[in-house]
């Protein structure tokens, strides 16, 4: 072997030479779009939250019908907003994996809401898996699907 041609395999090793895998921002993919959601969800910002989807995307919200294209997205969470003040959003126990042109998310969430119509303050938990692809020079979800969180246990006995 030439002197300098292990350095070029390892280099090409470890910038996923052969494999089709560019590096990726850490901040990229799913993870830039659930930052984005996140924000506009928590300021009940309804385009900045229905600028995070493809046109032809694909959206489950928890006991929710599918929504399937901007129009219906757009109406679901316009239906959400009208129902709910939101009091605050967290994205918990995350998880990313880019490759190429696809990235999915999943973890956690908990949203903070009070009913415009009166009433007490509520806590909705869930868990969402999302799938990102680019959509010019930005991430968008084509496939984002929250489900509610599981039944509490019961507690154990001694």
């Amino acid at each position: 072997m030439k002197r300098g041609t292990g350095r070029v395999l390892l280099l090409g090793m470890l910038c996923g030479f052969g494999l089709g895998v560019p590096l990726r921002a850490a901040d990229s993919g799913a993870k830039s779009v659930d930052a984005a959601w996140e924000k506009a969800f928590r300021a009940a910002d309804l385009e900045g939250v229905v600028a995070c989807y493809a046109p032809d995307a694909i959206l489950w919200l928890p006991n929710a019908p599918e929504a399937r294209g901007t129009k219906a997205i757009r109406e679901a969470y316009a239906g959400f907003f009208s129902t709910y003040r939101i009091d605050g959003v967290t994205l918990r126990k995350t998880g990313y994996e880019t490759r190429d042109s696809l990235s999915v998310g999943w973890g956690e969430f908990e949203m903070r809401l009070t009913p415009r119509a009166g009433g007490d303050p509520t806590t909705m938990v869930g868990r969402f898996t999302a799938l990102a692809r680019p959509l010019g020079d930005r991430w968008v979800y084509f496939v984002d699907h929250a489900s509610a969180g599981p039944a509490p246990q019961p507690a154990a006995n001694p």
